[in-house]
């Protein structure tokens, strides 16, 4: 199913690197988009036959796509019960959602000051387009490109280690903020802390924009806490 090519060679004629196949990601980005929606709820047992003839894939490439989940957080490996959506408490979401804000912070206030121009226009080019996917009411692309956001400000403060600490919870956390979006009100309120927050770093307002950051993981918080 899946089609093998000859490795990449290096200019000096020596092996390039091995890369994971189309099928791998696109495999699993797809079933990250189903757990971030609801398809595949929290508590729900992945079973590979089934989803591999939902999807027109063989068990093996779904094998390893669920495996990748599982890294990621999203997925848990139960024995006896085989891979299993993540079920997360109020008071493991709670939990990490503090530790996200102070990582959120920091790196609001150390990107002020190290951000390029052109780092901060980049910001400024996903802002925009993540509002044209609120207007458009497209729900998942609007998330995605939010998430970018926060991903791009954690990579301009210039700590590689602040950023791979951020990755980890971002990514575990996505199912959650992405229902913190549910409802025209929370949405808007979304976004316009998006907007205080693109305007602060386009000041390069150290302490508006950590403010900013900070409260909005706090009322990321008030958004979910009802929903976990």
């Amino acid at each position: 199913m899946n089609e093998i090519t000859p490795l990449e060679r290096r200019p000096d004629g020596g092996p390039g690197p091995i890369r994971r196949t189309a099928l791998h990601d696109t495999l699993v980005s797809h079933l990250r988009d189903m757990i971030i929606e609801g398809d595949l709820p929290p508590g729900t047992r992945l079973h590979e036959g089934q989803l591999g003839e939902q999807l027109g894939v063989s068990r093996t490439p779904l094998r390893e796509a669920i495996k990748y989940l599982a890294s990621e957080g999203l997925v848990e490996l139960v024995p006896s019960r085989g891979a299993v959506v993540k079920r997360f408490s109020a008071k493991d979401v709670k939990d990490m959602l503090t530790v996200l804000q102070s990582l959120e912070e920091l790196a609001g206030r150390l990107a002020c000051g190290t951000a390029s121009d052109a780092g901060i226009a980049q910001v400024r080019a996903l802002h925009d387009e993540m509002v044209a996917r609120y207007k458009a009411g497209d729900r998942l692309q609007y998330y995605k490109l939010n998430q970018q956001i926060h991903t791009a400000i954690a990579q301009l403060s210039g700590n590689a280690a602040l950023a791979d600490m951020h990755a980890v919870l971002q990514t575990r956390l996505k199912r959650i903020r992405f229902i913190g979006h549910e409802g025209p009100e929370k949405w808007a309120a979304a976004v316009a802390e998006h907007e205080e927050m693109i305007a602060a770093l386009e000041a390069r307002d150290t302490e508006k924009l950590s403010e900013v950051l900070g409260r909005h993981l706090t009322k990321a918080w008030e958004r979910v806490r009802d929903s976990v």
